[in-house]
């Protein structure tokens, strides 16, 4: 019986070999890989890449399909929203130190996903994922340019990134109404300490007003946890390079620890 795509879960099954075929060659699976696809949905790009593996972990929310992937027997599945699921704790289980995780993640819910993903980065050794085209160019944007933002620092401080592959919304069932690519995601070996969540509240409030100067919002900030150091302020969210956030957010740590 052929499965409805469920609104609710944002699903959009992949379906056009060609694709298909293209992100498993980018994703260069190994035979005993420890590899995690979240929403294998159909099986399309899970297929071929437990083909190339021997077996595989997915992590499916809906029931109906994981019930079907259950019945492959080569997949270990976890029927769970992937928000929920603890990939520290997954590696353990699965006594590896470092996990391969690729999918194609649900569009409305894909920036929480990669937060929750980067809570678990020490057991990654890379990701792949499928992701509404908008969203990968935010992730990999240079400072100066409209796409650069939130997303942009807190990715690029972890990650080295790219954009791999353009993907049209004919590549799917139902096709979605925008364009859709694939974005490799490699942990950066020796990233600059930082207080996670103290650079999260930071960044987000130097761009809750990108339009402005950032001494009517950041400016505020910094003088509320007793910062007195040089950092511009004089300039909008988007022209201060990553670099320069995580310094600050290691300087207003050491005034303020949390």
């Amino acid at each position: 019986m052929k499965h409805i795509a469920r609104k609710r879960f944002g699903q959009h099954f992949l379906s056009d070999g060609g694709i298909i075929e293209s992100i498993v060659d980018a994703i260069d699976p190994r035979p005993g890989q420890p590899v995690v696809e979240i929403g294998p949905g159909l099986a399309a790009l899970t297929q071929p890449l437990v083909e190339r593996l021997g077996k595989m972990t997915v992590i499916e929310l809906d029931r109906d399909l994981a019930a079907r992937l259950r019945s492959h027997g080569h997949l270990d599945v976890i029927e769970s929203d992937v928000l929920r699921v603890d990939f520290t704790a997954l590696a353990q289980r699965m006594e590896v130190s470092k996990l391969r995780v690729v999918g194609n993640l649900p569009y409305n819910i894909s920036t929480p996903i990669l937060f929750h993903l980067l809570e678990h980065v020490d057991v990654v050794e890379d990701q792949h994922f499928m992701l509404q085209k908008e969203v990968i160019d935010r992730m990999v944007a240079s400072p100066s340019t409209a796409a650069y933002g939130r997303l942009s620092v807190m990715l690029q401080w972890r990650y080295a990134m790219e954009d791999v592959l353009f993907v049209p919304p004919a590549s799917f069932d139902p096709p979605p109404r925008v364009d859709s690519a694939v974005v490799r995601m490699v942990p950066r070996q020796a990233p600059e300490p930082v207080n996670v969540r103290l650079l999260e509240e930071l960044v987000q409030v130097a761009f809750s007003q990108r339009r402005k100067l950032m001494r009517h919002t950041l400016g505020k900030w910094l003088e509320s946890k007793g910062y007195v150091g040089d950092f511009n302020v004089t300039r909008r969210a988007e022209e201060v390079p990553v670099a320069e956030f995580v310094a600050l957010a290691q300087d207003v740590h050491r005034i303020v620890p949390t």
